[in-house]
């Protein structure tokens, strides 16, 4: 068995803290970051240093210096490395690819002329030294290659699938754009959350939903059941292309702000909420489409467009009654993306304006990889039926 060294840092830090405060900070992770990298030393190598054990993988091999610059100030480690197996510490890895991004973007802007004077600002703090166009297209060409791997990486089996899109201003020959992030997420089969796939567009109009779907069945998706989205003109077409036979879930809570465009009068709107809340939480279809019908029929006279507006939509939010029960409450919308959009925006309002589709791409999808990394090595978040 694997005993690794005692954690001693944790006292060193809290006394660093307290003597410095926040102006200790870097020093801090600095040394939590150094003693983290030896405990994943040990697990790689199947041994403590010094311990004598036939699990034993292979051998320390020393410390390696390495800076790291971050918002906090310049880190400076000490890299565990080894002789006989392939080591990296992921506690340096993960979470320094987004940094990396948001520096390259930051960084872009800056090179090319196109910053402020509180972006440049931004750069320097960030990246502790004058940033030149040649450091900037290494260390762009180093983070591309790794995330155009992720984003290329084989799929396979995805149960339930989970669409969205975001915009993000982008310059563009001298002009400021919108531009779409599409995003895919999958519940595989053994009820893991995973990022499937990002893509940079012009707009959600169908073609481009389109070419994304294709994208994500070239690379080996399939055994999509069950479908989760709002009702886009461009990706319901696109959905009904690719994705022909597969059940829909139109988005609850986007339907419910779609609902709200035909009730005739504010002081009506908590009404109508509520009635449209007691039809989602039917206990079964049956009972949701009872209780719609009761609801059109309500309103058919106080609120004649809204009525007929729930009778020809609001089933096509009813589609989650045929999922597992325990399955119902997390998949009947798109709310899954919630935290996703909220990372996704604290890294991209820093930025503000990026100065290429690729910085945007590159951005997004490094903050992405780290989440698809954290969801499928934590737990489950459904528990898939087996036959």
């Amino acid at each position: 068995m694997t005993h690794p060294p005692q954690f001693t840092g944790f006292g060193e830090a809290i006394q660093l803290l307290a003597e410095h405060g926040f102006d200790g900070l870097a020093e801090v992770l600095e040394l939590l970051l150094n003693e983290v990298m030896k405990i994943e030393r040990c697990e790689a190598l199947g041994a403590a240093p010094y311990q004598r054990t036939q699990q034993r993988r292979g051998y320390a091999n020393g410390f390696k210096g390495k800076t790291l610059h971050t918002r906090v100030g310049d880190l400076h480690l000490e890299v565990p490395q080894t002789r006989d197996v392939e080591f990296y510490p992921q506690a340096l890895e993960r979470g320094v690819r987004s940094e990396r991004a948001l520096t390259t973007a930051l960084a872009e802007m800056y090179v090319q002329g196109v910053s402020t004077r509180k972006v440049s600002k931004i750069v320097e703090e960030l990246c502790g030294r004058e940033i030149s166009s040649s450091t900037v297209s290494r260390l762009a060409t180093q983070l591309d290659e790794e995330l155009q791997r992720w984003r290329d990486r084989p799929l396979g089996g995805v149960p339930y699938l989970v669409l969205d899109a975001r915009y993000e201003h982008v310059r563009r020959d001298g002009t400021v754009v919108d531009m779409a992030l599409l995003v895919a997420i999958g519940i595989t089969a053994d009820g893991h959350r995973t990022v499937l796939g990002v893509s940079v567009s012009d707009s959600e109009a169908e073609v481009h939903w389109r070419e994304f779907f294709k994208s994500l069945v070239a690379r080996g998706l399939h055994g999509v059941r069950y479908l989760v989205s709002d009702a886009h003109e461009g990706l319901r077409a696109a959905r009904q292309a690719c994705f022909s036979g597969v059940p829909w879930q139109r988005c609850q809570f986007h339907l419910m702000q779609n609902a709200l465009s035909y009730v005739p009068s504010e002081a009506m709107q908590e009404e109508v909420v509520a009635d449209l809340r007691d039809v989602f939480a039917a206990p079964d279809r049956a009972e949701a489409d009872r209780r719609l019908q009761s609801a059109v029929e309500k309103y058919a006279d106080q609120a004649p467009k809204l009525a007929d507006w729930m009778e020809a939509n609001v089933p096509e939010s009813l589609t989650v009654f045929c999922l597992p029960a325990s399955h119902r409450l997390r998949m009947r919308t798109s709310n899954l993306l919630e935290r996703l959009n909220r990372e996704l925006k604290r890294r991209t309002r820093v930025v503000s304006i990026f100065p290429s589709d690729a910085s945007l791409l590159r951005l997004a999808s490094a903050v992405l990889m780290e989440v698809d990394e954290d969801w499928m090595s934590g737990r489950k978040y459904l528990t898939m039926e087996t036959n």
